[in-house]
């Protein structure tokens, strides 16, 4: 019996639509990390767990720089996980996805991260709101999860060409 090629695509996969988990696995690590670069680390806004210990002693400093290494460590696995299912879906042989199908699933990840973040840090478990450093951190909070809102909807809709775009035969004008 002939061992299969490695390199050819299974029949039951080949030309099959790209994986959707690559591009939203991708936003939602990238997501985390702007958010943990920009807030956490350039502007100094909160910390991981700054509502619960300000980073205002040495303990608590200790705590939060900890807490957002694990933060930032979990957001790296979310954008290693994309990778990994990218190479999946190469290796099944799918169609590569057009930039408007992938980018479109990359925002609507950063979406979800800010939306399920902002709802389960700043609303549910109030380990920290976006801006800690001021009285009334409530409309940041808001605008953020309004954020995440926006960047499903925008990012929805720009797959939603891309996916469009793919199933069209090349030439064939758009109805």
């Amino acid at each position: 019996m002939a061992t299969p090629d490695p390199h050819t695509p299974h029949p039951r996969t080949a030309g099959r639509m790209p994986s959707r988990a690559t591009g939203l696995l991708y936003g939602l690590g990238f997501g985390g990390f702007v958010d943990g670069i920009v807030l956490h680390q350039i502007l100094q806004w909160h910390h991981m767990v700054s509502a619960v210990e300000a980073p205002t002693t040495l303990a608590g400093l200790e705590l939060n720089t900890t807490a957002d290494g694990l933060f930032h460590a979990a957001t790296w696995v979310l954008a290693f996980a994309g990778t990994l299912t990218a190479l999946v879906a190469w290796r099944q042989g799918r169609i590569a996805p057009s930039w408007s199908f992938h980018l479109g699933l990359v925002v609507a990840g950063w979406g979800l991260f800010n939306l399920v973040e902002g709802l389960i840090d700043h609303q549910l478990l109030g380990v920290h709101h976006v801006r800690d450093d001021l009285g009334g951190p409530l409309s940041w909070d808001l605008a953020f999860l309004a954020s995440g809102v926006v960047l499903i909807a925008g990012g929805w809709l720009l797959h939603r060409r891309g996916v469009r775009s793919m199933v069209r035969p090349h030439g064939a004008a758009a109805r």
